[in-house]
């Protein structure tokens, strides 16, 4: 069995628990948090630790998995526990994953440890279908639409806002634009031309609403380029009409073949998420027994979905895998 920790316990962090249920060559060791471990009641009756022991911890678990946000958290986090475990994390900011790679990379090879980043469906499994598009269709174009969802980390970097209290953060496609890809019509599209983005706030007492509008809309990385439009509800009216987690999208390729490019195609992968968390969190069960494997094997240093052969994520043999599958 491999043996597993969580780092976090919120939505991430619940979703891996019930990931790791479902998977027959996995055990969870434990929930490690920043809070009074006594406070925390897992899903599953796990034990929870509190995450100053997880130094204390490197002979019982193969694989920490990280469940932090990306603004704040796993930056240091994955560094630091790298340092120990072999780890996975869904740092998801698209514009710093260099930045984060080379970080981990040098504390991964210190310690001899396998840290896979930036695991999820986008980054992740949208990165991969991507890459499968460009190898295949070499002359095309690239499109890719998130939702109609909330978006986890767009939402947390809301809620770090002085004055903010609670928000939930949805990322939705311009249908007009996606109706153009399927057409066939390979257009142009600037970031802001792709994608609306609407935000529910829930402000503290006595916040400056406006003051926290403009940092959302102003916030670079997550919203500074794209339309967004900001409502300020009442707790009560976040819990009752923004609860779910959903979300999804598409990923496009459009290409052509023959020696006058006389033949168009189009790869279309999609996702339709009842639970962005939880769906999440299997991404990163799968890809926690990849680095428990390549380590196995000898491997260390940083890893994305690109460099990990996908066989690594699957809990049955290389055999059974070409005689069912191939």
């Amino acid at each position: 069995m491999i043996r597993i920790g969580i780092a976090g316990y919120g939505n991430l962090g619940r979703g891996v628990e019930c990931a790791l249920a479902s998977s027959k060559d996995m055990e969870l060791v434990g929930v490690f948090t920043r809070r009074d471990p006594s406070s925390l009641k897992t899903l599953t009756g796990a034990k929870v630790f509190s995450m100053e022991d997880a130094e204390k911890m490197t002979e019982d678990i193969d694989v920490m998995i990280l469940c932090g946000g990306s603004a704040n958290d796993l930056p240091k986090q994955t560094v630091e526990m790298a340092k120990l475990y072999n780890v996975v994390d869904s740092f998801d900011t698209h514009a710093k994953i260099p930045q984060h790679f080379a970080a981990v990379d040098a504390s991964a090879k210190e310690s001899g440890k396998v840290a896979v980043i930036s695991a999820g469906w986008d980054p992740g499994m949208f990165s991969l279908n991507r890459l499968y598009g460009q190898a295949v269709l070499p002359n095309g174009h690239d499109y890719t639409f998130w939702g109609k969802g909330v978006s986890q980390g767009h939402s947390d970097a809301i809620r770090r806002i002085d004055g903010a209290q609670d928000a939930r953060q949805y990322t939705i496609p311009v249908e007009a634009a996606l109706e153009s890809v399927r057409r066939g019509e390979d257009p142009e599209l600037t970031t802001r031309e792709k994608h609306l983005r609407e935000c529910f706030v829930v402000a503290k007492e006595g916040a400056d609403k406006a003051a926290i509008e403009k940092a959302i809309v102003t916030m670079p990385n997550y919203f500074a380029d794209y339309d967004t439009t900001v409502h300020f509800i009442s707790q009560e009216e976040l819990d009752r009409d923004h609860a779910g987690i959903p979300h999804g999208g598409i990923v496009f390729r459009t290409g052509t073949t023959g020696l006058q490019n006389e033949h168009r195609h189009l790869i279309e992968y999609k996702l339709t998420l009842d639970s962005n968390p939880e769906f999440t969190s299997s991404v990163l069960v799968a890809f926690a027994r990849a680095a428990y494997r390549m380590n196995l094997e000898g491997m260390c240093g940083c890893k994305t979905v690109f460099d990990i052969a996908p066989a690594y994520l699957h809990p049955e043999s290389g055999e059974t895998l070409r005689a069912t599958l191939l």
